[in-house]
């Protein structure tokens, strides 16, 4: 699973990432549309990977019972902050692979491509069937998976693998300073790995750096669509949709998202 070097790092990643990530077009509604659904029939949400809160907090805010699980102590503690008085919305540390919450889910989803932190076949298959286990029978699982250009891959295996490149720039929520973002990208073909490595300046107006973050290689599995489809297979699941945008839209060769529905039976 893709882990930066040291707990300062996470600690940023963390306390920025409400600032930087930002909502897909349409994901909220589609997920409070699941959820209300879910709500109705009197069954709980799971969210897996739910990082700060994000999506989690919004569907609590509905009303509806949510539970949030990551692996991130940094994440879930911005999480616990953002949902001080919910009582329908719980947050528990462990792993997508195998966690056991002896609990039973209407709807269990994985937002913000986060499925593509398992690496391997192995670990992505337990972590579909850890998944179904808390499934009710008939709920539903929503996972949530970049569409990536075969060109862009292609460029990262040539003269754009590990160049650092400009990106988004923004003001750190706590401390007020400017951060600037340099990422590069590479691609390893053989394990349809994408490695991504991030530097972050915090600078004055001038342009002096005060402080620097490394993420050091964060890896991501880069998920095809057959491959999708027949781990979902493997792991029992029933496929409902695969859409290209979360406005139900047709799944393309230009979309640059997958959503994938499917149910425990």
């Amino acid at each position: 699973m893709a882990s930066f070097t040291t707990e300062r790092v996470r600690q940023f990643y963390a306390e920025t990432y409400d600032t930087v990530v930002a909502d897909w077009p349409g994901e909220i509604d589609f997920y409070r549309e699941l959820a209300g659904r879910t709500a109705a029939a009197v069954h709980q949400v799971l969210e897996i990977a739910c990082g700060t809160g994000r999506v989690a907090v919004r569907l609590a805010q509905d009303g509806v019972d949510v539970v949030g699980l990551d692996v991130s102590s940094a994440m879930l503690s911005v999480a616990r902050l953002k949902s001080v008085g919910m009582s329908n919305l719980r947050w528990v540390r462990d792993d997508m692979r195998s966690f056991d919450l002896g609990e039973s889910f209407g709807l269990a989803i994985i937002p913000g491509h986060s499925f593509q932190n398992i690496l391997t076949a192995n670990d992505q298959l337990a972590t579909l069937v850890s998944i179904r286990r808390h499934l009710i029978p008939g709920g539903t699982l929503v996972v949530h998976l970049d569409h990536l250009s075969i060109d862009w891959l292609g460029e990262l295996t040539r003269e754009r693998g590990g160049v650092f490149e400009p990106a988004e720039s923004f003001r750190h929520p706590t401390t007020g300073q400017q951060v600037r973002t340099m990422r590069a990208w590479s691609y390893e073909p053989v394990t349809q790995t994408a490695v991504s490595e991030v530097v972050w300046e915090a600078v004055k107006t001038s342009g002096e750096v005060v402080e620097r973050w490394e993420s050091g290689p964060l890896r991501f599995h880069c998920v095809f669509p057959f491959e999708m489809e027949h781990l979902l297979g493997r792991a029992g699941y029933e496929i409902r949709s695969v859409y290209g945008d979360f406005c139900q839209g047709e799944l393309r060769g230009e979309s640059s998202e997958m959503i994938w529905v499917a149910t425990n039976g």
